[in-house]
């Protein structure tokens, strides 16, 4: 039988390679809902038509949407990702940016839905609501770090890891010293993968792999002493476990995201030739080395939240979400992103950090965040 799939995020990067998995194996999946912000109604329009879906959830457009598809359910409102992870079916592929992925999140799991996790916001913001809440294997990482990690870890005593190693290409900036006068043209080039703006923003600032540390923290269940990350240009180790007898498995492959969201869709079956794998007669180079923090401090700040937890780190993912947006709007410079972060993260520390009770408070405390982001931003000179 064909496993029913639910495509939050369909015209994202994400979203569109999982398509193309439908696309080349048509027997295997059947979308029955999509959803996105509605921004490019014709784009939603064209795949909702091309895979006979029956509901669309949008933000925005909602009557154009309608118009085109009669016959065709549309829910619109910041809540149409969240009704949509609550239907029943096999698979939730989140595949949505930012926090305001959480709601979909733990929607998708109350539903007893499998989930396709790739809106790591989700574990960074709730990780503390979201995991409660899981079954085991109930939450499949779309990441290619924590994709492999999982990978890793199977038929493996989790008792007997050491450490995880997420790997980092560095982005486009890992060989430049002087960042002062990076350009969003600049920021936006990734030497390796093909990303959406914001996260290939936070690729540039290493923020990405700091996000990824509070989500293996939360995914593994295992410690932040017990985490690294390295810097790896050429992308094709995705991550790595230690284990206490010195020895280490580390899952390769090329550097595209249709493996990782094909393993996620169709678990626990792998799918025929969804990338092609590595020519081992091919002679090539691995690098690896250290990340430096003094040029990238985000994850230095990021695994400082993390380890303090409470509401620390969904006040350093809203403060980041707008730094980036400010970026692109060119109202702060690269370096002003990390350096905005920082000092909000300190002035919500000085004060007492509240814990997590619900969805509501997340959004409440992401809310002064990014209220004291912008007015911050506002003063701030680039």
């Amino acid at each position: 039988m064909k496993r029913s799939v639910v495509i939050l995020g369909s015209t994202g990067s994400i979203g569109v390679q999982a398509l193309e998995i439908v696309d080349a194996n048509p027997n295997l999946f059947s979308v029955i809902a999509i959803s996105s912000t509605g921004s490019n109604p014709d784009e939603v329009i064209a795949q909702a038509k091309k895979y006979s879906v029956k509901i669309v959830g949008t933000i925005r457009n909602a009557d154009v949407i309608r118009e085109a598809l009669p016959g065709v359910t549309v829910i619109d409102g910041p809540l149409a990702s969240t009704e949509l992870a609550s239907m029943k079916c096999d698979v939730v592929l989140n595949a949505i940016t930012g926090s305001i992925g959480l709601g979909p999140t733990l929607a998708a799991i109350k539903a007893g839905n499998q989930l396709a996790l790739a809106n790591k916001e989700s574990l960074v913001a709730g990780g503390s609501l979201v995991m409660p809440l899981a079954a085991a294997n109930q939450i499949l990482p779309v990441d290619s770090e924590h994709s492999a990690i999982w990978q890793c870890l199977q038929g493996n005593n989790r008792a007997d890891v050491s450490k995880l190693i997420l790997t980092a290409s560095g982005g486009p900036f890992r060989d430049r010293k002087d960042l002062s006068g990076v350009t969003l043209a600049e920021a936006l080039a990734h030497p390796t993968w093909s990303m959406g703006p914001v996260v290939t923003i936070n690729s540039a600032t290493l923020m990405n792999k700091g996000l990824e540390i509070i989500e293996a923290h939360h995914l593994f269940a295992i410690s932040y002493s017990q985490i690294d990350a390295v810097i790896h240009p050429q992308s094709v180790v995705h991550s790595m476990v230690e284990f206490k007898d010195g020895s280490t498995i580390a899952q390769a492959s090329p550097p595209n995201m249709k493996g990782p969201i094909a393993l996620a869709i169709n678990y626990p079956q792998r799918t025929d030739a969804v990338t092609a794998p590595i020519d081992w007669t091919q002679s090539s180079t691995w690098n690896f080395s250290p990340i430096d923090e003094t040029r990238f401090p985000a994850v230095a700040l990021a695994r400082h939240c993390g380890a303090v937890g409470g509401a620390l780190p969904a006040i350093f993912n809203a403060s980041n979400e707008v730094a980036v947006a400010a970026f692109i709007a060119g109202q702060l410079s690269f370096n002003q992103i990390i350096s905005t972060v920082s000092s909000i993260v300190a002035r919500f520390e000085g004060s007492s950090i509240p814990t997590l009770r619900d969805l509501s408070d997340v959004s409440a405390i992401e809310e002064d965040a990014k209220v004291a982001t912008h007015l911050l931003i506002s003063k701030a000179a680039i």
